[in-house]
């Protein structure tokens, strides 16, 4: 039983480190966003950049992953499952404060604009954006798979810019640096144990079951990155927003072949 159970935890570890380590982009943003100040446009070409290598990644990362696990029934099943629960729950964090909440232009926002906010909506939303990301990279160390480096770097790259725009507006409306940290290394915390839990929990499901898991976190990611990403990349960025997507795509597509 141990040299059976002994792989499975340091598996299970690994999983939640990397979970963890994406995580920890969302803290490094917003330890930039108090207490520092960086060019919007800057901010939002991150935010560009990182839509672009998502889209690469969950394209010949997730979406071939799950079709090859799950055949076209599945995949295409999951897509639109993911991309539509996604959608309900952004949905109802926007309505409570959480629009915006990669706005990279927070202190040109009005007082009676919507991300006059509810902090906790903020966090929910960053928490519905990242569990997909977490699982995804929990299943992908199943059956002897390993770590997928362009998905976790384009992860990592678009959180950065999420916990900088966010803790910008916290701190906005006088919260403590205190209180921010607290709400985004918890945050890092749950994003480690959905990619561990995933991994332990998961991996003795059918094979077709885990495509429709992974294809339902490609859809949940492409509508996060439509729905909340580009949005906000195009309001500094403008005609730059679509050549600063394809570059991080092209990056991302080329690291995976490299």
């Amino acid at each position: 039983m141990t040299p059976f159970i002994m792989p499975l935890i340091a598996s299970s570890l690994q999983a939640a480190f990397w979970g963890g380590f994406t995580g920890l982009a969302l803290l490094l943003g917003s330890i930039i966003g108090y207490f520092g100040k960086l060019n919007q446009r800057v901010v939002a070409g991150v935010m560009a950049f990182g839509s672009g290598a998502l889209i690469s990644a969950l394209s010949f990362e997730l979406v071939e992953r799950a079709y090859q696990k799950g055949g076209i029934q599945f995949t295409a099943t999951g897509f639109l499952l993911g991309a539509f629960i996604y959608s309900i729950a952004n949905f109802f964090v926007s309505k409570y404060g959480a629009k915006h909440r990669k706005r990279s232009n927070i202190f040109h926002t009005s007082n009676t604009d919507e991300f006059r906010n509810n902090d906790w909506s903020i966090a929910i939303g960053a928490l519905i954006d990242g569990i997909p990301e977490s699982i995804v990279i929990g299943l992908s160390m199943i059956k002897g798979g390993t770590i997928s480096i362009v998905m976790i770097a384009a992860v990592f790259i678009s959180n950065i810019p999420e916990g900088l725009s966010s803790s910008a507006g916290m701190r906005k409306n006088k919260k403590s640096w205190q209180y921010v940290l607290t709400i985004w290394v918890s945050i890092a915390v749950i994003s480690a144990l959905c990619s561990g839990t995933a991994f332990l929990f998961l991996q003795n499901l059918n094979i077709r079951i885990i495509a429709l898991i992974i294809a339902s976190a490609a859809g949940a990611i492409l509508a996060m990155i439509v729905d909340t990403m580009i949005p906000e990349a195009f309001a500094e960025t403008h005609n730059f927003a679509g050549l600063i997507t394809v570059i991080g795509f092209l990056c991302a597509f080329l690291l995976d072949k490299l």
